[in-house]
């Protein structure tokens, strides 16, 4: 059941696939380093340009509503058409944000039938006493046998603006909080919600959607991280409040106990729940 659970994680989903560009991955490093420099060679992080001397327009800022990897890679090869292990200048970059960075290099590793999925939680490595919303990749180490969060966007530039005392190929699970852990260390009163969020957007609803979005990536629905207006991605009427915190609590659960075990059996629990309520499934 493990080996059929790690091969699921190695097929596309409906984010992931890269259609008629699967062609771009072939040939690409399989060293993860080397890899993830790769795709900081083809994509530039939004919040990030200035720092590297770029003024995005109106029009560029857009690509970050890409949410399949075919249509990155389409506009990829518009900005410049050589092979990805060609790196682009900072102006010839998709501009993406760190949900797009873990998306792509997911769905690279699949490619290569490395089991990868996509995770979204907290970081607690951009400012201090916060928890910023984020996206990380995670990827099974066959030779560790264990799971393996990888920061994809941090180049650099990036480690050092940060001060970062970690390598972001194997990033910390207590500096990447996932979002069931992030989901019920509030709950519990472990931590204030308010210290949760990115801008001026924060509190428990908001760990609501992280953990929301963290839980349909297991099933391979990685979506933007400004998707909602569906299902329990909705603003909820007082009544509607206590059932679905409850049903959030086994959700958050059953992450943990997928992290935990690195079972198959608790994998595939999490995408039952997925797959037995509608409720869950975007419109898209």
């Amino acid at each position: 059941m493990q080996n059929d659970n790690l091969t699921y994680y190695t097929q596309p989903g409906p984010m992931t696939d890269p259609g008629p560009y699967a062609h771009l991955f072939d040939g690409l490093p399989t060293d993860l380093s080397a890899l993830v420099k790769t795709l900081q060679g083809v994509m530039v992080h939004i919040f990030w340009a200035e720092a590297y001397g770029l003024k995005l327009t109106d029009e560029r800022k857009a690509e970050v509503n890409l949410r399949t990897v075919d249509k990155q890679l389409a506009r990829i090869l518009e900005l410049d058409d050589r092979p990805l292990t060609e790196a682009r200048s900072h102006d010839r970059k998709l501009v993406g944000n760190c949900r797009d960075f873990s998306v792509m290099l997911a769905a690279i590793l699949r490619h290569q039938g490395i089991p990868a999925r996509a995770r979204c939680g907290f970081g607690t490595y951009f400012i201090p006493g916060h928890y910023e919303d984020h996206w990380v990749c995670e990827y099974w180490n066959a030779a560790q046998s264990r799971w393996i969060l990888v920061d994809a966007q941090l180049d650099a530039m990036m480690q050092e603006a940060l001060k970062l005392d970690f390598d972001p190929l194997d990033t910390p699970r207590n500096r990447f909080i996932v979002g069931g852990d992030a989901w019920q260390l509030c709950r519990s009163g472990a931590a204030n919600p308010d210290d949760f969020g990115i801008f001026e957007w924060h509190g428990m609803e908001f760990v609501r959607g992280d953990l929301l979005r963290d839980f349909l990536a297991f099933s391979k629905v990685e979506i933007l991280p400004w998707d909602g207006g569906w299902g329990y991605l909705v603003e909820l009427a007082p009544e509607q409040v206590e059932p679905v915190y409850a049903l959030m609590d086994r959700v958050a659960a059953l992450i943990r106990a997928a992290d935990a075990s690195g079972s198959a059996a608790d994998d595939a629990a999490l995408r039952a729940l997925y797959d037995e309520d509608a409720n869950f499934h975007p419109p898209f």
